[in-house]
């Protein structure tokens, strides 16, 4: 049983390159609440959080950047290079996530919760979970995946993924072992499997249906949120919208990352919203309308909806990513609340990341604060 009465947390954990994410962020299309241990980490070592001046008085200076944040690339060749270091470094700032998760735990209204946390099996956390998966890859295709998605070079992705040894252990310890070396598919399909078969049907959340949107004035329109079964029709969709050209493999892959939310009328997807929450940050980097339906139309409905669910995830803030030509209406976002914004002025180095992370090219920034308690603030 969980630390946590009336939750079922899985723990979830694999060595790096493996796609701890991605099996996360499947499990939340399911309907668990998802927790980035790893990057609770970062913010507990921020610049003013609680565990920026110990590692500082620890180390010393020189693992600061020229902007006075821990250089966390430098921090981590330091972790992998010495076991001791990275012992020291773990009594810091494995407290400090302790309280963090069981803060969001908590306040979260779901019941199921996931924990992504790369220590898992060697952290008291793990003593908090019901089931314990684990996702596993070969060894050059973990290699690969820090090249390209993480920009790493391929010395210091070796020197990563040597340094953590074989997965066997983990693999011995796990209630669930998910295989994330081929398709999306087949990785969505044995992630599907043991949901049902491990996580008791009291706590599972019902698949969301299409609702009616509220205002009596957009009746016509319904909101849905997205699954794989959409792939194909999101792809179609997106690819008459953008002068792009998507096959629904490239939208399965995406389901790795963001979640999708449609707008429908008459049965027809008229909007669409691309949207993830990482670090507590709601970042929408998608959005297409289909030129019967205007701009007024469609973003109260697709953002309102967005910023709903980002509340139910304890976010911080939101930020949107969109073409000029959206953004050129400036009365619609202001009445919706968002402004534009620059990564710098956003201040928290949390928000600024996601911003520098996720901006794609061609779009401006609107910004939007959800909460004047910041989560981490406790620690």
């Amino acid at each position: 049983m969980s630390a946590w009465p009336g939750k079922f947390v899985i723990g979830l954990t694999g060595n790096i390159g493996a796609g701890k994410s991605v099996v996360r962020k499947m499990l939340e299309h399911l309907g668990a609440y998802g927790i980035d241990a790893d990057a609770l980490a970062h913010r507990a070592i921020a610049r003013g959080a609680p565990g920026y001046k110990p590692l500082v008085n620890m180390f010393g200076r020189w693992i600061l950047r020229s902007n006075g944040e821990i250089d966390r690339e430098k921090l981590g060749r330091l972790a992998f290079a010495d076991a001791e270091a990275m012992r020291r470094i773990e009594e810091v700032i494995h407290p400090l996530v302790g309280q963090a998760i069981n803060w969001l735990v908590t306040r979260s209204p779901k019941d199921v919760i996931v924990i992504e946390a790369v220590k898992l099996l060697e952290s008291e956390l793990r003593r908090s979970c019901d089931s314990i998966w684990v996702v596993t890859a070969p060894r050059e295709q973990r290699i690969l995946r820090l090249i390209s998605k993480r920009k790493m070079r391929a010395a210091d992705a070796r020197q990563r993924v040597d340094a953590q040894g074989s997965d066997d252990a983990k693999i011995a310890a796990a209630d669930v072992v998910i295989y994330n070396d081929e398709s999306f598919d087949k990785t969505w399909l044995q992630v599907k499997k043991a949901w049902e078969a491990v996580v008791p049907r009291k706590f599972r959340t019902p698949a969301a249906k299409p609702q009616k949107a509220p205002k009596p004035a957009a009746s016509q329109f319904v909101l849905q949120k997205a699954g794989p079964k959409q792939a194909k029709e999101i792809a179609e969709f997106i690819s008459t919208n953008s002068g792009r050209t998507l096959s629904r493999a490239d939208v399965m892959a995406s389901f790795g990352e963001k979640a999708y939310l449609l707008l429908r009328r008459a049965d027809k997807i008229v909007g669409l919203l691309g949207w993830q929450v990482e670090n507590l940050v709601a970042r929408a980097n998608e959005f297409y309308i289909a030129p019967s339906v205007s701009l007024e139309q469609a973003a109260p409905l697709l953002v309102g909806e967005m910023e709903r669910g980002s509340k139910e995830l304890q976010c911080e803030a939101a930020l949107l990513f969109i073409p000029p030509s959206f953004a050129r209406n400036t009365k619609i976002w202001k009445q919706l609340g968002y402004e534009p914004r620059t990564a710098k002025s956003l201040g928290v180095r949390a928000w600024q990341e996601a911003a520098l992370e996720s901006q794609p090219p061609n779009t401006v920034m609107l910004f939007k604060q959800l909460r004047r308690d910041r989560v981490l603030r406790p620690l």
